[in-house]
């Protein structure tokens, strides 16, 4: 179904070609996973299925890409629609209609569909992918993951032989990329339907994998072989691999369920030493002054070795300049109160929607919570209300004692910051020192604070690059240097980790516990499990609007089915959350 024949590609300006003898066949009815580490070239081999590569993209495509016989050289991306349907890592620049059950109907008005034809298959689409409730919903008022479901609606309407998924299952909570996952299976499994994805998150898909194809590093060779095949020598894996890794486990698990069958031997020698218990290994929250000797919590996550990928933060050390630079205070900042944050009895309506009832938070110096929940739940809703985005309906929000809403910008960003979801909605100069300098400009910082912070980050950018040709990681480490350049208490992130593997989360990670041992306050909305269970210190999780679980992250995750990482899972009862806690203990 799909070929690709020697496939190298090379864009414009570029000394090396971003994929390079690519040569590998997907039959038809085959869900393929194409893993590696970040600029690898994984969405460049997705665009050459589509056709937007190199038609949109421009650049070089040496050798030949054919899908169901079509050459993708001579055919362009509109003769290939009905029988490809690709979602990118976008979902916002995918929709050209403005509400939801109109968007799952434009692909097959496209192709000249019948309208008995069209409105049926809407309805499957909406009950398949759980969307029935929002089908009137304008497509600009749903959150990130409903936007993402919406996507990937409107590619299955039309029943397109070919599946070309970029992260699909990024900004969806757990619950829902199952959901999507078993949909997918279905098609491949009942339709013969062909599935070509990447996706970063591998806990989650690896095991609906027919075939892995690994990008190990730029430019090298293309393997492919079946998920244990290429797990066994794969740069980027779950936890469960890893610890099947760390265990001498072989053949390596893939699912939690293989995991738990062989962890009883792992189990019964964790829990026989007991100086090493989870709780001992847990991180802890940093005390809100400066730390006087490094701490081996902010070293990088030992679950991704530098080695093995490029990364898009650089290794940062507690006693770095980045931290320093840091504990210079710019001119007016607000004193560091006892309570960073404080929400009380907080609504907030969307319209006819109540996004938010009777929401209760405080966030205190050197804190971390995760903010977790279904798609909808308000997550990002309560980030906005703390950086004076989005006004109560009733009830009070406090930021340093400020009222968010109320607040004038230039005195606001000097308590609170927000890398939104998407970075580049925080980035609009046409390179990084304009950004970097409105930046120093807006938060009244010294000239030159912000390239500092983003040299520190970012070791190898130069002043006149552009934020768009910036990958996923590297706008958010500008995004980051942007909103910490006027060094606010309180540092809000959503879906921080969506777009990045494994070696550079592990780089954010050692970031933001170093921010937190500075004294910074840190809330962050995700969906990523096991990022909240590496990082957070407390999780809340929301649902329909309201609070109804808080408490510290191995209380709340581990009696969670939906939101216990897999390390969790495998080794339940007792609270382990990370591969290196475990590794820890076993050390």
């Amino acid at each position: 179904m799909i070929r690709f024949e020697d496939v190298s590609v090379t864009y414009a300006g570029a000394a090396e070609p971003t994929v390079r003898g690519v040569d590998f066949e997907v039959p038809e009815g085959e869900l393929v996973l194409l893993v590696g580490p970040s600029g690898v070239g994984k969405s460049t081999v997705l665009g050459a299925v589509s056709g937007l590569v190199p038609h949109f993209t421009g650049g070089t495509l040496r050798g030949r890409v054919t899908v169901a016989g079509r050459d993708t050289r001579t055919h362009k991306p509109r003769e290939l629609a009905d029988v490809v349907g690709t979602v990118g890592q976008d979902p916002l620049s995918h929709f050209v209609t403005n509400t939801v059950e109109d968007e799952l109907a434009y692909g097959m008005e496209s192709l000249g569909l019948a309208p008995a034809v069209m409105r049926r298959r809407v309805e499957e689409t909406l009950d398949l992918l759980s969307l029935a409730d929002l089908r009137d919903r304008p497509i600009a008022t749903l959150s990130g993951g409903q936007q993402q479901r919406v996507a990937i609606g409107s590619v299955l309407t039309p029943h397109p032989k070919v599946l070309v998924l970029d992260e699909p299952t990024s900004a969806l909570d757990p619950a829902a990329a199952e959901e999507v996952l078993a949909v997918l299976q279905r098609l491949v499994h009942d339709l013969g339907t062909t599935v070509l994805m990447a996706e970063h998150r591998l806990e989650r898909v690896v095991q609906y994998a027919d075939r892995i194809a690994l990008l190990p590093a730029p430019g090298a060779p293309l393997t492919l072989g079946t998920p244990s095949e290429i797990m066994t020598v794969s740069p980027v894996c779950p936890p469960v691999v890893e610890l099947g890794r760390l265990a001498g486990w072989s053949p390596l698990p893939l699912t939690v369920r293989d995991a738990r069958r062989r962890a009883g031997p792992l189990r019964e020698r964790l829990t026989t030493t007991p100086s090493k218990s989870p709780a001992a290994t847990l991180p802890l929250p940093p005390a809100p002054t400066h730390p006087t000797s490094p701490s081996p919590s902010l070293s990088p996550s030992s679950t991704a070795s530098p080695s093995l990928s490029p990364s898009s933060l650089s290794p940062l050390s507690p006693s770095s300049r980045f931290f320093r630079l840091l504990r210079r205070r710019t001119p007016d900042a607000a004193p560091p109160p006892a309570e960073v944050a404080v929400v009380e009895s907080l609504a907030v309506r969307r319209g006819r929607v109540e996004a938010l009832r009777k929401v209760d938070l405080t966030a205190g110096p050197g804190e971390t919570i995760a903010l977790m929940g279904r798609n909808g739940a308000g997550k990002s809703t309560l980030l906005g209300a703390l950086v004076g985005l989005v006004e109560p309906a009733a009830g009070s929000v406090r930021v340093g004692g400020a009222v968010p809403h109320r607040t004038a910008p230039r005195d606001l960003v000097r308590r609170v910051g927000l890398v939104p979801q998407e970075p580049r909605d925080l980035l609009y100069a046409d390179t990084v020192a304009a950004e970097c300098a409105a930046a120093d400009e807006d938060a009244g910082a010294e000239a030159g604070t912000c390239r500092a912070l983003v040299s520190e980050l970012l070791s190898d950018i130069a002043d006149d690059t552009h934020p768009r040709d910036l990958s996923e990681g590297q706008r958010l480490a500008l995004a980051l240097a942007v909103v910490l350049t006027a060094r606010p208490p309180l540092l809000l992130l959503d879906e921080p980790t969506r777009g990045l593997d494994y070696a550079a989360k592990a780089r954010l990670v050692a970031v933001l516990r170093g921010l937190a041992a500075e004294g910074h306050a840190i809330v962050l909305a995700t969906h990523d499990v096991e990022l909240a269970a590496d990082l957070a210190h407390r999780v809340v999780i929301l649902a329909d609007g309201e609070v109804v679980a808080d408490g510290p992250t191995a209380e709340v995750v581990v009696a969670s089915p939906s939101f216990a990482p897999q390390v969790a899972k495998i080794l339940a009862p007792e609270p382990w959350l990370t591969v290196a806690q475990v590794r820890k203990a076993l050390a």
